[in-house]
């Protein structure tokens, strides 16, 4: 256990260090640009599935950790050592970032470009589609898993392309919370908190409803 939760907070810090870290960069230097920053999130989480996936699980991200359990692939109790270890990765992610660059771009904090709602569903939609994803390419017996990194790690590259202008594309209520907690921009903070949680639990849901159909 102790293996696995060092991999999920070595994985969660150095995806909220350089994902959110590229967005305080792009802001001092304006040399990253949006389409960096985005395949930033998606070269980090690729790299990271593949040095920590035969360790952890490398979820790195809460949401999943809840859509796992829902599904029955872990225990109440050890999901709750991940999140806890995914929420403390993340703080101490955006600590160093403070600690290196200060309060800058609200140290890439996930906040709504208009209303509440609208954020609400689309990272509801984005976390559901990204956990459909991960289902499918590294759970399922026919998945090919060696390719997992690449379309897990794509797809959230593609969802903070298109998306990233509107709501931040979080899809990972530990990436926001760390940026939000140390920068002290916590007024939007639950739409990432919930829209997340429960995208992944309804991505879980209908994957269950779709292996039932096809057995």
């Amino acid at each position: 256990m102790k293996k696995r939760l060092l991999a999920e907070f070595i994985g969660t810090y150095v995806l909220v260090f350089a994902g959110p870290g590229a967005i305080v960069i792009d802001d001092i230097t304006k040399s990253i640009t949006h389409v960096g920053v985005a395949m930033t999130f998606g070269l980090v989480v690729m790299a990271l599935i593949y040095t920590f996936g035969h360790i952890s699980g490398a979820h790195f991200n809460p949401a999943v950790t809840i859509g796992f359990m829902v599904r029955g692939d872990m225990t109440a109790r050890i999901s709750l050592y991940y999140i806890a270890i995914q929420f403390a990765a993340a703080t101490a992610a955006s600590y160093t970032l403070h600690l290196l660059f200060g309060n800058i771009a609200n140290l890439g904090a996930t906040l709504p470009i208009s209303t509440e709602g609208q954020s609400f569903i689309l990272e509801f939609i984005l976390t559901f589609v990204l956990m459909m994803v991960i289902l499918g390419s590294a759970v399922h017996g026919k998945a090919v898993k060696s390719f997992a990194g690449m379309a897990i790690g794509g797809t959230v590259g593609l969802m903070a392309m298109f998306a990233g202008p509107i709501s931040g594309a979080s899809m990972n209520p530990a990436r926001s919370l760390g940026p939000a907690i140390i920068s002290g921009v916590t007024q939007h903070l639950w739409v990432y908190l919930v829209a997340t949680v429960l995208g992944a639990i309804a991505a879980s849901l209908t994957y269950k409803l779709l292996h039932e159909l096809e057995n």
